[in-house]
């Protein structure tokens, strides 16, 4: 097979990428609107957004909650936000004397209350620990917002009409990822915006 020229595929992931995020606008906008508007109730409310996902997820779920607690791009106080993905001896634990797929729910039974919001974040929608935490979180009375892609899998399923799904239009781990970086900057755009309004 002929290998391709690293500036041409450079140039093709950039252009796959800005595609993606094109189709995805129109289609998402309102519902990150959606999102944001509850992430705002929650925490005018006094509540709190916990955040979990897998691998490069699990990575997304952290930055949503370092840009809550310090800030994004206004000043303001720190918000409540945890990611269920940073402490390693709870996950291992709960892994090892119960199962993976419940190191997220236990931990959302253990830290959720009503009023407090979910956000699940899964490129296919099926992984089965996101599954577990969201269930949980209804349990909890705790509203989601999901991050998925590849047409939402089974997370889709399980959500109510209090949720909102955020599903990105593409198959591909990569591009959704890139999407979902967007979406979750978008969010805290707007969670800033929401602040500053109140104080004006």
């Amino acid at each position: 097979m002929q290998p391709v020229d690293p500036v041409t595929r450079i140039r093709r992931n950039f252009e796959a990428s800005i595609k993606v995020k094109q189709s995805a606008m129109t289609e998402l906008a309102p519902r990150i609107a959606l999102a944001a508007d509850i992430l705002d109730v929650a925490l005018r409310a006094g509540g709190k957004i916990l955040s979990c996902g897998n691998g490069g997820s699990a990575g997304d779920s952290q930055h949503f909650s370092s840009e809550m607690l310090n800030r994004f791009e206004l000043e303001r106080p720190g918000l409540p936000a945890i990611a269920l993905t940073t402490d390693t001896s709870t996950l291992t634990s709960i892994a090892n004397d119960y199962d993976y797929s419940q190191v997220f729910s236990r931990q959302v039974f253990a830290l959720g209350n009503s009023g407090d919001v979910l956000l699940a974040i899964s490129t296919s929608g099926n992984s089965a620990n996101i599954l577990a935490a969201v269930a949980a979180a209804h349990d909890m009375d705790m509203r989601v917002i999901a991050l998925t892609g590849s047409g939402g899998g089974r997370t889709r399923d399980l959500l109510t009409t209090r949720d909102v799904e955020i599903c990105v239009p593409a198959v591909s781990t990569a591009r959704i990822q890139e999407v979902h970086l967007l979406v979750i900057h978008c969010l805290c755009d707007l969670v800033d915006q929401n602040i500053a309004s109140q104080e004006t």
